[in-house]
């Protein structure tokens, strides 16, 4: 077991050094590991302000209150003191995309796409493994659910579940784990035939050993760099079901839902209302795409060494 963390952990430090090396890749890395830590950051500190009822300590870190209403600074252009302006409320619209990083980007995009990658694991697995009538089962539903575009879909689950926030997340969990159920269906023909798999079986290995250790482990590194680009792919989607009015969580900054906001009441005229929050939503994005494809091109083998 030490020696194949070891592994995995010399394997991680190599592709940090393949992804350095591609311009591209190291601006996605950077983008992603800013847009983790201060999610982390941030959020812990909204956590924190819930628990003990300081509502405080989730600004400590902001230039300013981004909920606090002055008509004293309504709508003012970037300038030095509000580096992206104000809206119409007053809020320095900089601190609410810091603030609502976490929430609106962050948490979304890592439960979407972890629950999917856990539910198409163990389904898309069994499905490759034992084949018959339960592969044939679970590529139809999966075929039912690739044949709906997925914006569609999540607008349909979210507003059935009433188009709060949860509901929204759950509706992206609906729609995205048939993706990665044929992922690691695929995965797993390539690699049940193996001789370590036929090893396994003859040591007669437990059931859930064998899907998690020598199935999942040898199928999984394909599906990582996928899963790179689907954490773009969910904060995009879910910034534009925001921006229509879908998922909205009342009083909380929510970025598609401060584009939203920009367009309606202020574009063009107070652009940098509208502006800003999508290219926070473009940037964030840009960088997991980024980073993806650099993943891609690694573990496919056609990185440069």
């Amino acid at each position: 077991m030490m020696e194949q963390a070891t592994k995995r952990r010399n394997a991680l430090v190599e592709w940090v050094r393949l992804i350095a090396k591609d311009p591209a890749g190291l601006l996605g890395l950077i983008i992603v590991t800013l847009f983790v830590v201060w999610a982390l950051i941030q959020g812990s500190l909204e956590i924190a302000a819930v628990e003990t009822h300081d509502p405080r300590l989730a600004f400590v870190l902001l230039p300013h209150n981004p909920m606090v209403i002055s008509q004293s600074t309504s709508l003012l252009p970037p300038s030095f003191k509000y580096i992206m302006g104000t809206n119409a409320d007053g809020q320095d619209i900089w601190s609410r995309i810091l603030y609502s990083i976490p929430y609106s980007a962050a948490y979304p995009a890592f439960v979407v796409v972890l629950s999917a990658i856990l539910i198409g694991a163990v389904l898309g697995i069994a499905a490759g493994y034992f084949g018959g009538w339960w592969d044939e089962i679970l590529m139809r539903i999966t075929d039912a659910f690739l044949s709906v575009p997925a914006i569609v879909l999540a607008i349909v689950v979210a507003v059935l579940l009433h188009a709060s926030f949860i509901g929204m997340i759950y509706a992206f969990i609906i729609i995205w784990w048939p993706i990665y159920a044929r992922l690691f269906r695929a995965e797993t023909l390539k690699v049940k035939s193996m001789d370590y798999i036929a090893a396994a079986q003859l040591y007669r290995v437990s059931p859930l050993k064998l899907f998690t250790k020598y199935l999942f482990m040898n199928a999984v590194d394909p599906i990582i760099a996928y899963a790179m680009l689907d954490f773009g792919n969910v904060i995009l989607t879910a910034s534009v079901l925001n921006f229509i009015g879908v998922g909205i969580q009342p009083g909380t900054p929510i970025l598609g839902t401060m584009a939203s906001d920009g367009v309606s009441y202020g574009f063009p005229r107070y652009w940098w209302w509208a502006i800003y929050p999508s290219l926070a939503v473009l940037v964030i994005a840009l960088g997991f795409v980024l980073l993806g494809d650099r993943l891609q091109d690694i573990i496919g083998g056609r990185a440069a060494y």
